[in-house]
Order: C-alpha cells, then structure tokens, then sequence
C-alpha cells in the first residue's frame, strides 16, 4: 500500500471489513455498491492488493457515510490535495523530477529526509517521525518489481548547500544518489551552478506517466500544493522539463560531479 503509511493504510482497510460486516454487505454486495469486483474488494481486504483513493470513495459511496473514510485519510495521513497524486505516483510508468532546492523525496535517506522535515518548528517529534515514515514508505515505488523509469534534475547547489554541521548528512545523501542513479530505472542529472538563470527557477515540480499515456504534473508551495491535469497547463510543464532536462549534465558527468563535490569537503 504505498500511496498511503501502511500503518494507516491497514486500519482503513480493517474499518472498512468492519463496517461492511456491520452492514451486512458480502464482498460482492458491498463490491457493486463502491464499484469494484468482488476479487478486488477480496484483494484489498487482504492487503495483497494497493488501497487507492477511489476504493475508499468508492467505499464512502457504498455506505453512504457522507465521505468518512476519505475525511479520516485527509485527517491522519496525507493532506487531501497531495492523495491523487500519490494515487498517481503509485501507478506511473514514468516518473519526472525537477527539484532547485531540495533532494527530491524519493531520493532522501532518512536523516537528510528528518532534517528537512524539522525545518518546520511547528511540529513535534511524533508528527516529524509519522511524515519521514510516509516519506520512505514512498520510495519503494522506484525500487519495486516493474518500477517506472525515473530521471531526476536537481540543481548543483542542492549538493553544495552543506554548512560543517549538515556534511556528514550530506555525503551519506550524495553516497545513497550515487548508488540509486547505478540502478537501471534510475537517472540523477545535475544542473551546473554555471547555467545561472534558466526557466526551473520559478519553482520544482513533477511529471508521472500513467498506463493509459495521459500524464499528471505536480507542484508544491509554502502552503501546499497543486495537482496539474489540465492539458494547456501540462505542456507548460513538459516544455519546462525538457528545458532544464536538455541544460542538465548528461548521466556520467552527473555521477562525477556529486563524487567531487564530497571530495571537496575532506
């Protein structure tokens, strides 16, 4: 269940067997009712198949419940705009990132991931560790059986912004992009402090190609963040990612300037 913490991911699912007992409803009943297949609803009840936002709509529909299960999921995991991109993500044959600031999340070790959670002092620790949990559980999607091709862009200064305190955070997150851009699946490309100004500056976002060939775009702000479907706003970002991808350095040279750039530091 990677769209969603598994530990929450299992008590949806546990709350929805409950509350279709509760009904009455058989697998197949409660299956028509939320628009799934009986072996479906089976799967998803013996976690061998993803829980996804539109089964536990489906499942809302099903009870009538005026949207209980989508609430508790928007309430305990994930804010609500960020679920269909998850959804997204999940499903993707192809993954693209283009990140100024930040390792991208499914690129983060846990300490680079801890500390960039931290930066927001309005959260206690338990809410910190819950979010990197959610973080990591995510990753598996490029690691997987079958997982989709990924090719990620991140700014040179994304590596060099490493003051005394944060290097050794740092060289074991450069050492974990090394080993993840060895994977076949996998591309880092660095986009060289010399390209000084250039279209990625206004802000990160990211692509994923779905198995019916339409793609989804997603962006995040201080406040949130957006999902992108509509077809004029899509291009918009297609044309943006070739152009940061074309002014990135190749696949090679990428992997050499990450190794250098912690050479520098001993």
């Amino acid at each position: 269940m990677a769209d969603l913490p598994h530990p929450l991911a299992a008590f949806i699912v546990t709350e929805i067997r409950r509350a279709r007992g509760a009904s009455g409803m058989t697998q197949e009943s409660f299956g028509r009712a939320a628009g799934f297949s009986a072996s479906h609803v089976s799967a998803v009840e013996s976690e061998t198949r993803a829980l996804t936002m539109d089964f536990i709509k489906g499942a809302d529909r099903a009870f009538k419940n005026g949207g209980l299960f989508e609430r508790m999921v928007g309430k305990l995991g994930a804010p609500s705009w960020f679920l269909p991109w998850l959804d997204a993500e999940r499903t993707a044959t192809q993954l693209r990132c283009f990140q100024p600031i930040l390792v991208p999340g499914l690129l983060q070790t846990e300490s680079y991931g801890r500390a960039v959670i931290r930066c927001d002092d309005t959260l206690s620790d338990d809410e910190v560790e819950k979010r990197l949990a959610h973080r990591i559980d995510r990753q598996a999607v490029i690691t997987k059986a079958n997982a989709p091709q990924f090719i990620a862009v991140i700014a040179e200064g994304v590596l060099r912004r490493a003051g005394l305190a944060f290097r050794e955070i740092m060289a074991g997150q450069i050492k974990q992009l090394t080993t993840l851009a060895e994977r076949p699946n996998i591309s880092v490309h660095v986009l060289p402090d010399e390209v000084s100004m250039h279209v990625g500056l206004t802000g990160p976002f990211s692509l994923a190609r779905l198995p019916d060939h339409k793609w989804v775009g997603q962006m995040e702000n201080q406040l949130g963040g957006v999902v992108i479907d509509r077809d004029d706003d899509l291009d918009t970002l297609m044309s943006r990612w070739e152009t940061v991808r074309n002014e990135a350095l190749p696949r090679r040279q990428s992997l050499d300037l990450m190794k250098e750039v912690v050479t520098s530091w001993t």
